[in-house]
């Protein structure tokens, strides 16, 4: 039995394909999460009661927008609590998943969630994404910096060749006015409303914004 239902059939609802082994781990990480939580805050407390909706679910919507085949590797820029690296993770087992963030302690919870899930397919580093000499084919990341960072700290880092239906790049999810911030890639950048996935009014201001680098 999940711990909130209404937030377990949203779950279930947009992903009707969802394992049972994979509910279960979604059901597992909200609890470590939680008390992870409560020790370093790594999300507004009050969000906890909402944890699936606007934590798991917005990160999954990245895997409504674009499917990754196995063998596809992704890099999670500022990872903070794991998002949205681990519930791709625990979604995509056969993609190989790398989460960064320079802040030691949150990087100590995210291991030991990782350790906890039992996922095999997730290395979690504390370093800045810039020191890293990896070769990926996509960028994720949620809410972290504006997209002139993500895209100097992903220079050099993007696999030429693609396994996906789109190129490699970056995909992050923003919320907020984009215009100015977007401006010098509005050529090549992709905007989605989140909403166009989930409609739940918690993303009418949400985005998915995808910057092919290849």
């Amino acid at each position: 039995k999940c711990a909130m239902q209404a937030e377990c059939t949203i779950l279930t609802e947009l992903f009707p394909g969802l394992s049972s082994d994979k509910a279960e781990q979604f059901k597992t990480f909200r609890e470590i999460f939680t008390d992870w939580n409560a020790k370093i805050n790594l999300v507004s407390r009050k969000d906890i009661d909402n944890f699936y909706l606007n934590h798991v679910l917005h990160s999954l919507s990245i895997a409504r927008f674009v499917d990754f085949p196995d063998g596809t590797s992704v890099l999670d820029i500022g990872t903070g609590g794991g998002f949205p690296g681990i519930p791709l993770a625990i979604y995509y087992p056969h993609v190989q998943f790398i989460l960064v963030d320079s802040i030691r302690k949150k990087i100590e919870a995210v291991n030991s969630m990782i350790a906890t899930l039992g996922l095999k397919n997730v290395t979690a580093l504390n370093s800045r994404a810039e020191a890293l000499d990896i070769k990926v084919d996509f960028v994720v990341s949620r809410a972290t910096a504006p997209m002139a960072d993500l895209v100097a700290w992903s220079k050099g880092k993007i696999k030429p060749k693609s396994l996906a239906a789109i190129p490699n790049g970056i995909i992050c999810l923003k919320g907020g006015d984009l215009d100015a911030e977007l401006e010098p890639y509005e050529k090549k950048i992709f905007i989605e409303p989140v909403t166009a996935y989930i409609k739940e009014a918690f993303f009418e201001e949400k985005k998915i914004v995808y910057l092919p680098l290849v």
